[in-house]
């Protein structure tokens, strides 16, 4: 099949011209890159990039292929796909079909060819932007227009595009703990460790109540990861101010956050959060552990963060930003709530922050002593 040419025009103008991989058409949302060097189907398929357009930094995507066991939900949810050079072939023994299969299959528009480094400092430069990529009209000004119409994050909730549609159990004939785990764009492998942490797991919807919760009578919360703006999940932020209070008024009943559910704990406990300039997106953040002053490499992926001036005098900073000293973590100082911005279930990444999950079982277990 001929290349099929194709170009990326941001909001501010600037155009990238290059070739279309996976599905042909148009493709718009904020342009974020990211600098892992593996992982890319945990990616496509991770729920936090819905609105957003991906481009990897590292310039060979696609040598392994894709394989059914490494996605982090049942779609793609990045608007598209932005690489250097796709590869054509994979090698790799649990391999199904080829990344622009993958892409053709799923509807995702797919661009290779660009300068992937020059669109990386400009973005870094003035910022994520919003962007269009298209295969069918090739009048820049006519993209710059659409890219222009193209919703901006802040303000936006994603988190009811990519919530579970209905409540479900994920069940464990051993387990130890009920966990509550609310999605907001809940990843597979964040379900998967918390059932080999010998919880059995309940998804709840975005939209649940604090009082339907606590009908079910769980050992813990847990609050997932997801897209958007956290300000504007305000059901959310209520829901887990309701929890808080009846973990101070009536039982105790840990909280757990990651990521999304981060952000969500801190506004509940009367914090702010901003926008970053470009956000956080890779494999490979130091991130330092404020009790251990242990430094731990971590996967990261979001655009807002919690403003550290803002944090309560009761919410104590647990884990900073090596890069550009941000808030990573955060813990309650009376109750047993506690959260990080990273991704500690690491798909992809690292495993350094694993022992998370240990510190969620150890409160739980001490609450039914």
């Amino acid at each position: 099949m001929q290349p099929r040419p194709a170009k990326l025009v941001l909001e501010n103008g600037s155009v990238y011209n290059g070739r279309a991989f996976g599905h042909i058409g148009e493709a718009t949302g904020e342009v974020v890159f990211n600098t892992s060097h593996t992982g890319y189907q945990e990616i496509l398929t991770d729920p936090s990039y819905a609105g957003q357009m991906v481009l990897m930094t590292y310039p060979l995507i696609g040598n392994y292929g894709i394989n059914p066991a490494d996605n982090e939900s049942k779609k793609i949810w990045a608007s598209a796909f932005i690489v250097r050079e796709v590869s054509r072939v994979y090698s790799n023994y649990e391999a199904t079909q080829t990344l622009d299969a993958c892409l053709n299959e799923a509807g995702v528009l797919g661009l290779a060819g660009i300068d992937t480094r020059k669109l990386v400092r400009e973005i870094r430069e003035k910022g994520a932007m919003r962007g269009i990529i298209s295969t069918l009209d090739a009048n820049n000004e006519s993209l710059k227009a659409k890219a222009l119409q193209v919703p901006e994050m802040s303000g936006c909730d994603l988190v009811k595009t990519v919530t579970a549609t209905e409540n479900y159990t994920l069940e464990r004939a051993d387990a130890r703990f009920h966990v509550a785990a609310f999605d907001y764009g809940i990843k597979t492998n964040i379900l998967r460790m918390l059932q080999e942490s010998g919880c059995r797991v309940t998804v709840l919807k975005a939209g649940t109540t604090a009082e339907e919760v606590i009908k079910l009578n769980p050992d813990g919360v847990f609050l997932s990861n997801g897209p958007g703006d956290p300000s504007a999940v305000g059901y959310a932020i209520e829901t887990i101010r309701k929890l808080a209070e009846y973990n101070r008024t009536t039982r105790q009943l840990p909280i757990f956050g990651i990521c999304l559910g981060h952000q969500l704990l801190s506004l509940a406990f009367g914090a702010e959060t901003y926008k970053l300039k470009f956000g956080h997106h890779g494999s490979n953040h130091p991130v330092k552990n404020l009790s251990s002053r242990q430094i731990e490499i971590t996967s990261q992926n979001h655009g807002f963060a919690v403003t550290m001036e803002s944090l309560p005098e009761y919410l104590e900073m647990t884990h900073l930003n090596l890069y550009d000293n941000t808030v990573e973590g955060v813990r309650h100082k009376e109750l047993p709530c506690f959260s990080v911005q990273y991704h500690p279930e690491a798909a992809p990444g690292p495993h350094d922050s694993h022992y998370l999950f240990e510190q969620f079982t150890a409160l739980m277990e001490q609450a039914k002593n």
